[in-house]
This record gives structure tokens, C-alpha cells and sequence, in this order.
């Protein structure tokens, strides 16, 4: 039994790898990363082919995901009825910052995006990678969200998380790291600048409901030459405010669902 559990994990992480990636990548990558034989990993990539959920190119022999997955995820957010709840506070938050607002919710130890209302109207406006799993150690969702654990866990999280995307500006000492966690804990907002893209900023807030579960997080990105240091302390304010009214909405989406 324990073999069959280990392949059906191995599975399931060339699937988030490919998630992750959001590109095609050789056989050879694909092995490396998940620390697999080859043969292994060609056994499994040929086995999710079949089944429709990996598809490899005929020039380059590349592998990558097919839109199942997405298909899936959409199917799944639409029988939630998150989005729908949540779609109205997300579009008056990106109204009023002008900027790129993201939501995220917490799945297991991480979070995977699943909303986004782009506020630029004209000028430079960010379209960060389509990928669906935040990266926790550099992103304001990230830090946001791992600021309402316990300090441990989030240090251990954030370490298993891996920092090799991390940018040149990004936090490398875990001391300091666990002192902004304690800030961002403390003002109930976190904030990213430059750490995982060059040349963005961010400020995000956890969601969290009225018994103290942190369920996703809220986030207003965008380029550092307009979110300049004088409007932090503005878009903390109603990123805050937002994820309350996100937290307290939460509950509704089961409401909706049952009236279905």
C-alpha cells in the first residue's frame, strides 16, 4: 500500500511542479527538481499524458501542463462561490489604489492565488507570471499570512518554501526575518519591496475570521515608481480594511451554496 501512496504523490507533484513553473521543462528538470530517476519520472510524465493531464510537445520533447487542471480549479472556485462573494470588495479595492489587487487562500501551508481586479487605468500597469502558488518567504501575501503563525512554524515554512527565487533585496538572515514578522504582526499588514520582483512593491493583509483562522490573504501590487513610500501607509490602510470585509463575507459563501 505504502508504494502505491508514493507514486501517487510523485504524481502529484510533477503536476504542482508544472503548476509552479508555468512552463515547459525537459525530462532531465522535471527528474532533478523532484530528486527522481529518469526513468521514473518519464514513467509517470507518460502515465498523466495518457490521462490527459500533461502534454509533451512533438518538437522538443518538453513537457507541461494541459488546461484540465485550470478547468478543474475554476470548476471547484464556482461551486465555492468565493469568488462571487468576494469579487465586489476586491474590484472597490482595486478602484480605489488604481493598482493590481490579488487575493489568496490558505491551502495546507501554503497559499495559491485565485482572484485578481487590475486598477492601473493607463500608464505602467503590473502583470506579474501566471503561476498559481505564492512564494511565502518574499511576497507581502506571503509574510502577511505567515505572520499569523506561530514563529517556528512560519520559520520553518518559509525555509521549506526554498528562497532561490528570492531577489537581491529580499530578507536573508532568519533573525531579521522573524523581527519583520513580528512588525507585520504588530501593524496587521505586510509589505514587499523589490524582494520578489525588481521594480514592484506590495502590501497585503491576512483574512481572517471572527474566531482567529487566517483563511487567505489581500494584497495591492504595483511598479515602485508609483506606490512610492508617501501612499504605503494610504493602501495599508484600505488593504486592511478590505481583508475585514473579506473575513467577514467569508461565511457567505456557504450561504449562497445552500440557497442553490
Amino acid at each position: 500500500m505504502r508504494v502505491v501512496n508514493s507514486l501517487v504523490e510523485r504524481c502529484f507533484a510533477v503536476i504542482e511542479l508544472l503548476a509552479n513553473e508555468a512552463s515547459t521543462l525537459r525530462l532531465g528538470e522535471i527528474a532533478e527538481k523532484l530528486d527522481l530517476q529518469k526513468s521514473a519520472a518519464h514513467r509517470m510524465l507518460t502515465t498523466l499524458c495518457e490521462i490527459g493531464w500533461v502534454e509533451q510537445e512533438p518538437v522538443t520533447g518538453f513537457y507541461k501542463l494541459t488546461l484540465r487542471l485550470a478547468i478543474l480549479g475554476q470548476r471547484f472556485l464556482g461551486a465555492t462561490h468565493l469568488t462571487d462573494v468576494c469579487q465586489p470588495v476586491l474590484e472597490e479595492l482595486a478602484g480605489e489604489s488604481a493598482e493590481l489587487v490579488r487575493m489568496a487562500v490558505v491551502q495546507g501551508e501554503t497559499l495559491t492565488w485565485i482572484a485578481q481586479v487590475q486598477g492601473a487605468r493607463n500608464g505602467l500597469k503590473y502583470q506579474p507570471e501566471l503561476v498559481a502558488r505564492v512564494r511565502l518567504a518574499t511576497t507581502a501575501n506571503g509574510k502577511a499570512y505567515l505572520s499569523t503563525l506561530d514563529p517556528t512554524d512560519a520559520i520553518r515554512i518559509a525555509v521549506n518554501d526554498g528562497r532561490h527565487n528570492a531577489g537581491e533585496r529580499s530578507i536573508t538572515s532568519v533573525e531579521e526575518f522573524m523581527g519583520e514578522l513580528a512588525l507585520t504582526k504588530k501593524r496587521g499588514w505586510a509589505i514587499s519591496v523589490e524582494e520578489a520582483e525588481p521594480g514592484v512593491i506590495a502590501i497585503a493583509a491576512p483574512i481572517t475570521l471572527e474566531g482567529g483562522q487566517t483563511v487567505g490573504t489581500v494584497s495591492v501590487a504595483g511598479p515602485s515608481s508609483r506606490l512610492t513610500a508617501d501612499r504605503h501607509q494610504k493602501i495599508a490602510s484600505s488593504v486592511s480594511s478590505t481583508a475585514a470585509k473579506l473575513g467577514a463575507l467569508w461565511p457567505l459563501r456557504q450561504r449562497f451554496q445552500d440557497k442553490k
